[in-house]
């Protein structure tokens, strides 16, 4: 008699060692979590894109569309989701910024600019943007 083997549980092939792992594993270590915050703050930045086409289409659309806009970004629902999502941007912003010394390497001739220096070069022109953005929207 011809005995046919698969892959389960058999004399010949015993199971594999597998440790079961939490579905919560990211809580347990700070940097595990801040990871999995970073990667979700990308449907925030998603949502923030989708919130800025729209009040650009009302704006061609007419002032009543973009009253309608505002006062539809004036429930209290969308006004929760954007603060929300104004503090994971600002956490995506940062975590992005801490990252880019290590994926970019900018060199002055032979010399290499030192993580630290490429780091406040992000952080600089986060604030000159800002402060543009800052005085056409003030009319300064």
């Amino acid at each position: 008699m011809e005995q046919t083997h698969t892959y389960g549980d058999t004399p010949y092939h015993p199971r594999w060692l597998r440790r079961r792992v939490s579905t919560y594993w990211w809580l347990w270590k700070p940097a595990y979590l801040r990871f999995i915050l970073r990667e979700g703050s990308c449907m925030f930045v998603g949502w923030f894109t989708v919130y800025l086409l729209l009040l650009l289409a009302a704006l061609l659309e007419g002032p009543l569309a973009y009253e309608l806009f505002l006062a539809w970004s004036a429930t209290p629902a969308v006004l929760i989701v954007n603060v929300v999502t104004l503090g994971f941007v600002v956490f995506h912003a940062i975590t992005f910024f801490q990252a880019a010394p290590q994926a970019m390497v900018v060199r002055l001739g032979r010399a290499r600019v030192a993580p630290q220096t490429v780091l406040l070069g992000h952080y600089a022109g986060w604030v000159v943007v800002s402060a543009v953005v800052a005085f056409f929207l003030l009319g300064a």
